[in-house]
């Protein structure tokens, strides 16, 4: 990956999506994403850049808002309470580094743009290139891929800070679909593009 300058930096947002406890508890071993997303959190904003969480969670107004046909919806309220915004479970994990001014956002569907003011945000902020990190590789990260190029931003997917329970269609979407419409990179080989 070529080096950003400090005015590209500077309109970049690294958006850090559904890493909630009861979206990690799907993985094996999620304790290995905090490793390598925190470095980046630190050296994003430290350079200028914004930092964005996206968090997945439902109250009984968005319940109701899902037809009766809908997969998603029967998922969601067989749930119950784990999915309710106000759980423990669909917080932002308490071990990522919240900080005032970050955009927080909240989504009632798989991908980050559809339901929330997120693209707003980001252009009042003058943003044009989202590193995107998330939990699950083929639904978030997957659905805000896709979202994020039809809307023109710059995209840069981190690879070893997305996980998806099933490894070989993780391995698949970053080595085979997302390169087609974002640039695939490692943390370190990030953080390298951004240092002074």
């Amino acid at each position: 990956m070529n080096r950003l300058s400090t005015a590209e930096i500077q309109r970049s947002a690294l958006l850090v999506m559904d890493y909630q406890p009861g979206i990690l508890g799907f993985l094996p071993n999620p304790a290995t994403l905090f490793t390598k997303i925190m470095p980046v959190q630190q050296l994003t904003r430290s350079r200028g850049a914004k930092v964005g969480f996206v968090r997945v969670a439902f109250d009984a107004a968005d319940l109701e808002r899902f037809p009766g046909h809908s997969a998603m919806g029967a998922r969601v309220k067989a749930a119950g309470a784990h999915m309710h915004l106000d759980s423990p479970s669909t917080a932002v994990h308490p071990d990522l580094d919240v900080a005032p001014g970050d955009i927080i956002v909240r989504k009632t569907r798989v991908g980050a743009f559809s339901t929330t003011d997120l693209h707003a945000q980001l252009q009042r902020a003058g943003i044009e290139t989202l590193v995107l990190a998330g939990v699950h590789t083929s639904g978030v990260v997957l659905s805000t891929v896709r979202e994020a190029h039809d809307l023109d931003y710059r995209v840069i997917v981190l690879s070893d800070a997305c996980a998806d329970p099933d490894a070989k269609v993780n391995e698949f979407l970053l080595r085979e679909i997302f390169p087609r419409q974002a640039t695939v990179v490692t943390t370190a080989e990030f953080c390298e593009a951004i240092s002074s």
